[in-house]
């Protein structure tokens, strides 16, 4: 399996120091989305509790999904592109100072969106394999279980790179939003082994 920019070949290079535990976390969680689309395709036209309707709706869902999260995956190298971008921006004057600091605050602002728009992916990905646990074909029941495992990793992997990223901000609005967007996140991340 290799996407088209080769992500998942960057992922897999231990040398590439530029593609990290967020990418690896949203590739994790579009793996996720596909295997939930594959169930639910599984199950069309069979009698297992959810109407044909239903099993499209969701499959194109997770397909979608995983999609996004394929491509969060790709935004999440290029996020920590803004901050190695700051880090190296010159700081020999005060005025140079304030202005890489303006810059890598952004830049840690930016870096920590793409992981929390994954997390809600994640999430949602949880969300439709939980709708089909018990209504799917049951052949696919180990399918249902990776997927439910790897949306979790996913989710959790995600929301540890926002707060590597929060954490190196000063206190601010954008902080205090996104702690609190996490906070809420992790109350609702389904633990696998409960559903």
């Amino acid at each position: 399996m290799k996407t088209e920019n080769g992500i998942l070949r960057s992922i897999l290079d231990s040398d590439n120091k530029n593609v990290g535990g967020g990418s690896a976390a949203a590739l994790a969680g579009s793996m996720a989305g596909a295997l939930v689309a594959m169930v639910a395709k599984l199950s069309l036209k069979k009698d297992y509790g959810l109407k044909h309707d239903e099993y499209k709706a969701l499959a194109e869902e997770a397909d979608e999904l995983s999609a996004g999260l394929k491509i969060g995956s790709e935004e999440d190298e290029k996020a920590y592109g803004y901050i190695k971008d700051a880090m190296s921006m010159p700081k020999a004057s005060s005025v140079e100072k304030e202005r890489r600091q303006k810059a890598l605050e952004e830049a840690l602002i930016k870096a920590a969106l793409v992981p929390r728009d994954n997390a809600w992916k994640c999430y949602r990905v949880q969300e439709l394999a939980k709708e089909l646990k018990g209504s799917s074909n049951p052949s696919a029941e180990s399918d249902l279980e990776v997927a439910r495992y790897l949306a979790y990793s996913a989710l959790v992997g995600c929301l540890a790179n926002v707060k590597v990223n929060i954490d190196s901000l000063p206190p601010s609005a954008a902080r205090s939003e996104l702690e609190n967007e996490s906070i809420k996140l992790n109350e609702l991340c389904i633990n696998p082994a409960e559903f």
